[in-house]
């Protein structure tokens, strides 16, 4: 049924009042109609949004796995051609670009990463050695960061899994640890303090215990205390500056350039080389 009501407008010369017929009907459907279309509007923004975050998430997915496919024949960075080099540095550059602006996050930063590729010299010089020395293996090696509960730095620990073959066992025999201090200086920069140099979690070869303390014989006391020795031996040496063992030791900038939940990209400031790592299982140390 459609009701409509009478209102009278009264015109400046006194005439007759003026009946318009306003049915009210018709105001709510335009109402309605306004409404439905500022609905639709957002719901069709948000859609929007939505769409290109999980495009943008999608090509971001890509493009991390385009960069682990372009390292994963380098051996972490010991094996590569000038063309592979610049492919690599593209997809870093690429990549890197997601998180321009972006202020690191310390509690997406902490935990274990494993190294996948990098160019620093530093690095490669241990590879180098174990491809050249048979009496020499470089097992994995993990960046280590402890800063979930810290707001401006924490501790990072740098760690080589490193063997002596016949002697420690393949690839994990022992572990060389280098502990740093660092500092958030800017939006993605940290600066390193470097502390102190260990080697721990030593693990003998079953011919080396074979050989301390023969299976077939009584192990006499005094070589299961060798035994225990060697598996608890821990060597620490404290970093210092070379010019003034009094100072701060040496340190150096190292830039995030990329974050997320499975991948970390970093930059040694002042040519330092470039490092790119996966998450990792935590590992006790």
């Amino acid at each position: 049924m459609n009701m409509a009501f009478a209102t009278s407008l009264y015109p400046a010369t006194g005439k007759r009042p003026i009946f318009k017929i306003i049915n009210p009907f018709t105001c709510n459907a335009a109402a309605r109609r306004n409404f439905t279309f500022r609905r639709n509007f957002s719901c069709s923004a948000t859609v929007a949004t939505d769409i290109t975050a999980r495009v943008s998430e999608f090509e971001i997915e890509n493009q991390k796995n385009d960069l682990l496919r372009l390292v994963q024949d380098t051996q972490r960075g010991l094996v590569t051609t000038p063309d592979q080099r610049s492919s690599i540095e593209e997809a870093l550059v690429s990549l890197e670009g997601f998180n321009v602006g972006e202020s690191v996050d310390l509690v997406l930063l902490d935990g274990t990463w494993r190294l996948q590729y990098t160019s620093a010299p530093d690095v490669l010089v241990l590879f180098e050695s174990a491809a050249r020395f048979p009496f020499f293996q470089v097992g994995q090696i993990f960046q280590k960061f402890e800063c979930r509960d810290q707001s401006d730095g924490g501790v990072i620990r740098n760690v080589v899994q490193w063997s002596i073959p016949t002697l420690l066992e393949e690839q994990e025999g022992a572990t060389l640890l280098v502990s740093a201090k660092f500092n958030v200086v800017s939006a993605r920069n940290i600066y390193l303090q470097f502390e102190e140099i260990s080697i721990q979690n030593i693990r003998i070869s079953e011919e080396l215990q074979a050989l301390i303390a023969p299976a077939l014989l009584p192990r006499s006391f005094l070589s299961l205390q060798i035994l225990q020795f060697i598996r608890t031996f821990k060597a620490h040496v404290p970093v210092r500056n070379p010019g003034d063992p009094g100072r701060r030791s040496v340190g150096g900038l190292y830039y995030l350039s990329y974050l997320d939940r499975n991948m970390l990209l970093g930059r040694a400031v002042g040519g330092g080389g470039v490092f790119v790592f996966t998450r990792a299982q935590p590992i006790d140390l």
